[in-house]
């Protein structure tokens, strides 16, 4: 216990040290890999070594290759930051190492993941009964929500995937926005489905229902799934649910959203008009790192038929011990991982319902800070409908907006990195942290201004 003990105290002490940095750091790292793999040692040792001295080994000699992620200021990808109370609930996650597949077995990990579940359903307004499991995250949420899709609507023309594959079977269909996140398209690769039917989106990347119904109505009656979206990558833009579930609704076809960051604006009176319609779908998927902002990794997959995700994910095994009511191996794809619903639970209880409905109007509300800023720079253009966390500027063309990203990086007062979006050269940000403030979002649009000046 000594040995361990001093382990993790020194780990706290290097945590608490790294924590206390982001206000003040630079956002990208300072050191490269290889400075790195030197500082670490490339040789394994011939003998071991103290816990504590190799955790402080680790921490100081990967601290200045660490990106602050975790600060206000980063804006480059929608990962969101750690809570407080989520953090220190996934210091438990490891120190109690439970096995959390099995209710009989960790009854503690299951009466979280049944709550957690519940609240969840009850805040993103999805229909109560729904069974939500706790994958990695957004892409193996999708596999797992568009999994259960696939073998449902094969079950209906009488063919059991689980027992006679894909081959030989009825092809199914798969129907989607030509601006879909590239997620959608790994898990339907991983699935065996292939690339799907695109149809086209207006300029905020929303589906067009009208089109969709077009689209539909050429293919027949087949086994078919449609992909909506709720929070565009690039405009935070949501389709237009009511229509376009209708017209899915026209053809028999199951529904499944990918809400990865935006199905959290359920959560908001203010916002919640964003989804309306959503919940009328068949499955959801989402991240609770993102917007929730839990520790990595915890996606979330939800569906509307608790049986349609059993008969896709669940496992039977002689030694494994079922319980009457379900476990929580029966809805997502791993029989090892980390217990996710710990960190989900300790956020959304130390959140209430009026917290998470001001986490997500506080992050629109310094995403509209962000474009206002900008539209105030000589040259720059907001090219989206600001309506959640995210915003995309050109700076005149593309060869200033490169120019632009490049010296914000180089300053390192924040990170805001670029996409291509409708043919030109973007800066995006994504507005996803708990813990960014006024003050950061000030800070990152003077060195905006600053990498903005000729």
């Amino acid at each position: 216990m000594d040995a361990r003990e001093a382990a993790l105290r020194q780990a706290h002490g290097h945590a608490v040290g790294w924590l206390a940095s982001l206000s003040d750091r630079r956002v990208p790292a300072r050191a490269s890999v290889d400075e790195i793999v030197r500082a670490l040692g490339a040789d394994l040792p011939d003998g071991p070594s103290a816990p504590a001295d190799v955790v402080d080994l680790l921490a100081t000699a990967c601290e200045p290759g660490l990106t602050a992620f975790p600060s206000g200021r980063f804006y480059g990808f929608v990962i969101g930051g750690t809570e407080p109370a989520a953090l220190a609930a996934d210091w438990l996650v490891s120190a109690w190492d439970q096995n959390s597949v099995m209710r009989a077995v960790s009854p503690a990990y299951t009466a979280a993941e049944d709550i957690a579940g519940a609240w969840l359903l009850d805040l993103l307004g999805l229909p109560g009964g729904s069974a939500v499991g706790f994958a990695t995250g957004a892409t193996m949420a999708n596999f797992t929500c568009l999994a259960a899709a696939r073998d449902a609507v094969l079950r209906r023309t009488g063919w059991n995937v689980a027992e006679e594959g894909l081959v030989g079977g009825p092809p199914v269909r798969v129907v989607a926005s030509e601006d879909r996140h590239m997620a959608v398209d790994l898990a339907l690769r991983y699935l065996g489905l292939g690339r799907p039917e695109l149809v086209r989106a207006d300029r905020q990347g929303r589906i067009e229902p009208e089109a969709l119904r077009r689209t539909l109505a050429a293919g027949g009656q087949r086994p078919t799934l449609v992909i909506l979206q709720a929070g565009d990558i690039h405009s935070g833009g949501f389709d237009p649910f009511v229509d376009s579930i209708r017209a899915a609704r026209d053809v028999g076809a199951w529904v499944h959203v990918d809400g990865a960051f935006g199905l959290w604006a359920a959560a908001s009176p203010t916002y919640a008009h964003l989804t309306a319609g959503c919940a009328d779908a068949d499955s959801w998927a989402t991240d609770a790192h993102k917007t929730l902002n839990v520790p990595y990794d915890c996606g979330l997959a939800v569906v509307r038929d608790p049986s349609a995700v059993r008969a896709a994910m669940g496992l039977q095994g002689d030694y494994l011990i079922h319980h009457e009511r379900g476990d929580p191996i029966d809805k997502v794809p791993e029989l090892s991982r980390r217990g996710r619903a710990f960190t989900v639970w300790a956020a959304l209880r130390s959140l209430g319902r009026s917290g998470v409905a001001d986490l997500v109007e506080r992050l629109c509300r310094h995403a509209s800070a962000f474009a206002t800023g900008i539209a105030g720079i000589d040259g720059a253009r907001v090219l989206n409908d600001v309506v959640f966390t995210q915003v995309c500027a050109e700076f005149g063309d593309d060869g200033r907006t490169e120019r632009v990203l490049a010296r914000l990086l180089d300053d390192g007062t924040a990170w805001i990195s670029g996409s291509t979006w409708h043919g030109r050269r973007v800066m995006r940000i994504s507005v996803s942290n708990w813990s960014t403030t006024d003050d950061d979002v000030t800070r990152a649009l003077e060195a905006i201004h600053r990498a903005a000046a000729d």
